[in-house]
């Protein structure tokens, strides 16, 4: 359904990505942030379905070519690691968000585990933002303060997550009421990735339709 394109980042330089556009024009655009895995199908399908949902959706692709199979968690880990998460999110993430709002629409971020705390530094950093949709994702404090946050934002999170586990997130809630900050958050008794229908052993059907329900009406609400 989608495409493969590239896209300019602030600095001038090229990013690539998928991009699945609405069957209607001016839609409203969501960028979406891959898994630790890379820019995997299920990804694109999540792209494809925001499409059929009434949203432009760009995944630019941060680890630039590299996939890591599913099974390869090591593998994932060190890609993690060696990404620069700010230069992903200032340079990267904004160029996406600004190839959505090219023609004046409003455009939203969301993000699954590595994806979901790219989410919310870009809440932090991306004036073209106007809405957040977290996934069982949090970054550490010093790469974005809760008081930082600049836009309205709604986050889903595991109670059997041992990566975002219910203390960060817990920590996270507290301190964005602390700054006073709109954050709609949402607990399922699942597990990390549980929106991922590509991995059997941590999917929950009904925990990853209920929170897709409410993420687009969520994206309708702020993106229009």
């Amino acid at each position: 359904m989608g495409t493969s394109i590239t896209f300019k980042r602030p600095d001038g330089k090229e990013a690539s990505g998928y991009l699945a556009n609405a069957a209607r024009g001016n839609a409203p655009g969501v960028v979406v942030i891959q898994e630790w895995w890379g820019l995997q199908d299920q990804i694109k399908g999540l792209c494809d379905r925001f499409a059929v949902a009434g949203f432009d959706a760009l995944a630019p692709d941060l680890y630039k070519g590299t996939v890591v199979p599913y099974h390869d968690t090591d593998a994932a880990g060190r890609e993690m690691n060696s990404l620069d998460f700010m230069d992903a999110t200032t340079q990267t993430v904004r160029g996406a968000a600004q190839y959505l709002s090219r023609n004046g629409a409003k455009v939203g971020l969301t993000g699954f585990c590595l994806g979901g705390a790219v989410t919310i530094i870009g809440a932090t950093k991306i004036p073209e933002l106007a809405a957040g949709v977290v996934f069982y994702g949090i970054p550490p404090e010093q790469a974005a303060k809760p008081a930082d946050v600049k836009i309205p934002l709604q986050a889903h999170f595991a109670n059997k997550d041992d990566w975002c586990t219910p203390e960060v997130v817990n920590a996270f809630e507290q301190g964005m009421k602390a700054a006073g900050k709109s954050l709609e958050i949402f607990r399922y008794d699942a597990e990390h990735a549980f929106v991922n229908e590509q991995r059997q052993s941590v999917h929950d059907r009904q925990a990853a339709e209920l929170a897709w329900g409410r993420a687009t009406e969520f994206f309708k609400k702020h993106l229009g």
